[in-house]
């Protein structure tokens, strides 16, 4: 499964992500709770980067989130295998595209322990309130089981309609990236908009030097991979759930290499980022 998004810092630079499954992947899991299907959910990343504008390439490690969603299932051992597994199968058919392959983990270079029942790094763990995943999963909308796809299809139907362009404005509206459905009972649908686009690229690059040029002025697109953030259409405990990612929580997976100065200095932006989604999906549902 594949979908694309682009992102434009200023028209500096260039950045398209690729959203992928991988169906072997997917099959070791299906017995796992719809509430960690964010893990399955594999992104690479294609973008322009450093003085002479390479092409590089960069994948969001699989692995890593399967130890973060993946944490309480009697199943861990076998899902973190299936994990490594599809990692690898993503690395072989990108082996194929001209170029040096390289494989260097990027910053921070965090331990299983601090994976499995991830809370967040340093400080900044008081600012998601020491939350692991589920408890970062915050409820949007509720509704009897029976209307999982009534609130599906609503829910889609609204985000294809919207057009977002201000990146000043983290109201204006949200994109649909892709759509996912995970069994019977779990959609996931990928979403941005130009304001958490050019959030989390430019407070990334903005403590950064290396592959910082007069041309090329966010390093932080190598972080793109962490896009599009997440809506998740569950049925789970007898009802049907709208839920998506307290953001700062989100923020500390993907970008505590920015440091603790830059979660102060945009404190704001999280909560603006997540209103704005409980906000649309709201109205869409009124």
């Amino acid at each position: 499964m594949l979908s694309t998004m682009y992102v434009f810092p200023e028209q500096a630079q260039q950045a398209h992500v690729f959203v992928l499954t991988s169906p072997d992947y997917k099959a070791l899991a299906k017995d796992e709770s719809p509430r960690t299907v964010s893990a399955q959910v594999l992104r690479v990343a294609v973008y322009t980067w450093g003085d002479d504008k390479r092409t590089l390439i960069n994948m969001a490690n699989p692995v890593p989130h399967a130890m973060v969603f993946y944490a309480g299932s009697d199943n861990y051992d076998k899902l973190i295998a299936g994990a490594r597994r599809a990692a690898g199968e993503i690395r072989t058919a990108l082996s194929a595209i001209p170029g040096e392959a390289v494989s260097e983990p990027q910053p921070p270079l965090r331990k299983e322990k601090h994976y499995r029942k991830f809370k967040g790094d340093g400080p900044a763990r008081m600012m998601a309130k020491f939350r692991t995943f589920k408890k970062s999963q915050l409820l949007i909308h509720e509704a009897a089981e029976s209307d999982f796809a009534e609130v599906t299809a609503t829910v889609t139907a609204a985000l294809a309609a919207s057009t977002p362009e201000n990146a000043e404005d983290p109201d204006d509206g949200w994109d649909k990236v892709t759509q996912i459905s995970f069994a019977d009972n779990a959609v996931y649908v990928g979403v941005s908009n130009p304001y958490i686009e050019d959030r989390m690229i430019r407070i990334n690059s903005r403590s950064r030097e290396e592959g910082e040029s007069d041309t090329a002025t966010f390093p932080g697109v190598d972080h793109v991979a962490a896009l599009p953030t997440e809506i998740l259409i569950l049925k789970v405990d007898g009802n049907t759930k709208v839920l998506h990612y307290g953001q700062m929580w989100r923020m500390q997976l993907y970008f505590w290499d920015s440091g603790y100065f830059a979660f102060t200095a945009n404190v704001g932006v999280p909560s603006a980022i997540s209103n704005s989604i409980e906000e649309f999906v709201e109205e869409s549902l009124e």
